[in-house]
C-alpha cells in the first residue's frame, strides 16, 4: 500500500493530530525559550537546534516527499528572509555575571502565536493543493530557513559578546 492510500485510510485520525502537533510544538518552544532566559547560553546550545533539525532533510529520500526545486527554494527563502525576522529582532543576548544570557522579550509570545497562526492557515491552504508529504516537506524547509537565520544571528551576537 502506498503512502497516499495509507494517509487517506487514516485521515480521520491524522487530520486532528496534524492540528494538535503544531500547538504542542509551540508550547514546547515557549517553555524552552523561557528556560533559555534563566540559564547561560553557549555556542553549543545555539547551534544544536539547526544541526539536529537538519536530519529531517532525510525525508527527501522518499520520492513522495520531494518537491520541485523552485518550491523548495521559495519555502526556504521565505523562512530565511521573511518569517525569521520577528525571531531575530526579538532575540537579544546580554552578558551578565560572566555568562551570556538570552534577554527576555515581551513580544516573543505574540510573535510565536502569530507565526503559529500563520503556519496553521498556510498549512490548510497548501494542504489542499499538494500531497500531505509534500506539504510537510515545504513546511520543513520554511521552518529550517527560519531557524538557520535565527540561530546564525544569535551565534554572531554571542561571538561579539565573547571574543
Amino acid at each position: 500500500m502506498i503512502f497516499q492510500d495509507l494517509y487517506l485510510r487514516y485521515e480521520p485520525v491524522l487530520r486532528p493530530l496534524l492540528r494538535v502537533a503544531p500547538v504542542v510544538g509551540g508550547g514546547a518552544i515557549l517553555a524552552w525559550r523561557m528556560r533559555e532566559t534563566r540559564v547561560p547560553v553557549t555556542p553549543r546550545s545555539i547551534l544544536i537546534p539547526p544541526v539536529a533539525m537538519s536530519t529531517g532533510a532525510a525525508m527527501f529520500l522518499a520520492p513522495m516527499a520531494r518537491v520541485p526545486w523552485s518550491w523548495a527554494l521559495g519555502a526556504f527563502l521565505a523562512g530565511f528572509l521573511v518569517l525569521s525576522l520577528p525571531l531575530v529582532h526579538s532575540s537579544r543576548l546580554e552578558a551578565r555575571d560572566g555568562h551570556v544570557y538570552m534577554r527576555r522579550s515581551p513580544w516573543f509570545l505574540a510573535i510565536l502565536l502569530g507565526l503559529l497562526g500563520l503556519r496553521l492557515a498556510l498549512h490548510d491552504y497548501i494542504g489542499h493543493l499538494i500531497s500531505p508529504l509534500q506539504t510537510a516537506a515545504v513546511f520543513f524547509l520554511l521552518a529550517f530557513g527560519m531557524i538557520v537565520r535565527w540561530r546564525s544571528d544569535m551565534y554572531r551576537q554571542y561571538r561579539r559578546l565573547v571574543p
